[in-house]
């Protein structure tokens, strides 16, 4: 690929691609439906572990799931690679999952998202997805080590839905300066 200009759309389209995965995590830890399925083509097939099915059936499995079972969850994705045939890609990223549950216990999980995603349409979306879940374990909770913070609820607290501070636009601090 000696074109710089055939190098940049490489580029531009693995950064759509990047972002297109990132849409996915966050749909699910916001409990952000619309946010999830846009990462998906509406005829894309998802297979997690015991869940085989549309893009829309696994949020409506997992959305519940992650809701009743965990106060927060948190999808990281780390390693990405990214093989570019034309209109086709194919994708392995490595996760961590962590989520802490409603009994106070955490939730750990390891693995990889394999896709194979597609341009359609000038958009770049997941049309299958498998989960490699390689490990996963619950260990015991903490005490967090700064108690409770009352102020924090000022800035915006996590909330698993658009009420998240992260959707705030723009983004303002609404706290006093302190020092610890």
């Amino acid at each position: 690929m000696n074109n710089p200009l055939d190098r940049l759309q490489e580029l531009l389209d693995k950064q759509d691609i990047a972002e297109c995965l990132t849409r996915f995590s966050r749909g699910i830890d916001r409990l952000d439906r619309a946010l999830f399925l846009s990462a998906f083509h509406d005829d894309a097939v998802i297979a997690a572990g015991p869940f085989v099915g549309s893009a829309a059936q696994c949020y409506d499995w997992a959305g519940p799931l992650h809701e009743a079972g965990q106060f927060a969850t948190q999808h990281n994705l780390l390693n990405l690679t990214i093989d570019l045939e034309g209109d086709t890609a194919h994708t392995e990223t490595y996760y961590f999952f962590v989520g802490r549950n409603r009994d106070e216990t955490n939730w750990m999980a390891g693995g990889r998202y394999v896709d194979r995603l597609e341009r359609r349409a000038g958009q770049w979306k997941i049309a299958l997805r498998t989960n490699v879940i390689e490990w996963q374990q619950v260990g015991p909770g903490m005490e967090p080590p700064f108690g409770d913070l009352p102020d924090v609820a000022l800035n915006g607290s996590a909330a698993r839905s658009p009420e998240d501070i992260s959707y705030r636009r723009p983004l303002t601090n609404r706290r006093e300066p302190q020092l610890p």
